[in-house]
């Protein structure tokens, strides 16, 4: 169990696990892989070592921010998941968690995540607020424009480039580059995952680019993402000078982005999960442990 989630109000085992719950913190899968991409890369561009305690705040705050975010996200829209009977089941509208105690769990997520950027260096705390904003601007993204996919995406970019803030102290454009691939990326399975909603967003005046367009022009959009995704990491790949197992690791994502693209189609959302949660984390870990395979073999000392 993570520090932040451990903490939440000093709760009782059930009322963790019903946290836990309310928050999806298996779904860090998606975000840590690529925040471990960029801080390994730094590390080895700085000393070719790898610096456990560095990689052990920035799970803190990788974790303690996204907590935050989800945790943030489900009680701004409580009375909207209370009438989409996909969401109906959530624990802020059954009650198994209360408001309360989910405001508590995400205020000792934030504290978890100023306290590792506090301790990683002094840009990643002046920076830290920078972070928060749109995480918080999310969830509110889908009562004010029909795009609110890009806000996550957004939010979602942070995270490598973050990363190696807490690694060097100093910006990088290569991080920007894999932060916008990260970010596109998941901009792009969201609009996926928004496809199973449209009837209730449409009903309940909820705006998302399915609800608005329709999911035929989803997809399309998500097809578009995962190309310029590709490309994206292609561009790392060459401003780092990965070696053959990164690029390795990039057949493998485009392989799984055209499985990605061929069990969900527009009449048939039936193995959109399959899609959202199966493949999408399995993109993250692969890559993940191919470009770090690749480090290793070119020098990084772990």
């Amino acid at each position: 169990m993570s520090a932040p989630t451990a903490a939440v109000a000093g709760a009782e085992p059930g009322r963790v696990r019903a946290f836990l719950r309310l928050v999806m913190i298996e779904h860090s899968v998606f975000a840590l892989p690529f925040a471990y991409l960029a801080a390994f890369t730094a590390m080895y561009r700085t000393d070719r070592t790898v610096h456990w305690l560095d990689l052990l705040l920035v799970t803190v705050a990788m974790v303690g921010l996204r907590t935050f975010a989800m945790a943030c996200n489900r009680i701004i829209d409580r009375e909207i998941d209370a009438r989409n009977p996909r969401t109906a089941g959530r624990e802020l509208v059954t009650g198994a968690v209360s408001v309360r105690s989910a405001w508590t769990g995400a205020l000792v997520a934030l504290v978890f995540f100023l306290g590792a950027a506090a301790l990683l260096n002094p840009l990643c705390l002046m920076l830290a607020p920078v972070a928060v904003v749109p995480m918080v601007v999310y969830p509110y993204g889908k009562r004010f424009t029909h795009f609110p996919h890009a806000i996550l995406g957004l939010a979602q970019a942070m995270g490598p480039v973050g990363a190696w803030l807490a690694v060097t102290g100093a910006w990088s454009w290569d991080a920007v580059i894999l932060g916008l691939a990260v970010g596109v990326w998941i901009g792009g399975f969201d609009l996926i995952f928004a496809c199973q909603d449209v009837q209730a967003d449409r009903a309940h005046g909820v705006k998302s680019v399915p609800a608005r367009f329709g999911i035929p022009a989803a997809l399309y959009g998500a097809r578009a993402t995962a190309v310029v995704t590709t490309a994206l990491l292609v561009w790392f790949a060459l401003a780092t000078h990965a070696g053959v197992l990164f690029w390795a690791g990039l057949v493998i994502v485009a392989v799984a982005f055209v499985y990605e693209h061929t069990i969900v189609r527009p009449h048939d959302l039936s193995r959109l999960n399959r899609a959202f949660f199966s493949v999408n984390g399995f993109i993250g870990i692969a890559l993940f442990v191919c470009a770090l395979l690749d480090l290793v073999v070119r020098g990084l000392t772990v």
